[in-house]
């Protein structure tokens, strides 16, 4: 069992930055990435960012690329999110999630856990 406990949410106006974390604890040894996904009232969810947990490459939405940097300490067994020139359209719950393996990162179905998620409220 894994659990994962996302921080960092909040309100901030539009142009300013958060920086989410999440760390896991419990089955960490096989992890292969980890990934964050977002929410929005009424919408579906949708890939943000992921990390592979070895090698850190990296992955972003393409809407986001350039906004936002993933980044992990092994040590730690934590992954951080740094989201730059936030707009109101990046308001939703920021979910992260880890999975064991291999496949399209950008796809939700294949992480097998979840933590409870993190508000974040971005004001125009």
């Amino acid at each position: 069992q894994v659990q994962l406990v996302e921080s960092g949410g909040g309100l901030v106006q539009a142009g300013g930055s958060l920086r989410l974390s999440c760390a896991a604890s419990g089955r960490t040894f096989s992890l292969l990435a980890m990934g964050w996904f977002r929410q929005a009232p009424g919408k579906e969810r949708e890939f943000v960012a992921a990390i592979s947990w070895g090698a850190g490459s990296t992955y972003y939405a393409d809407s986001l690329k350039g906004r936002l940097t993933i980044s992990r300490d092994k040590a730690k067994n934590t992954v951080y999110l740094q989201m730059n020139s936030l707009k109101p359209e990046d308001t939703a719950v920021y979910y992260c999630a880890s999975r064991y393996v291999p496949g399209n990162l950008y796809s939700g179905t294949e992480y097998r856990y979840w933590g409870q998620g993190t508000q974040v409220t971005v004001s125009s």
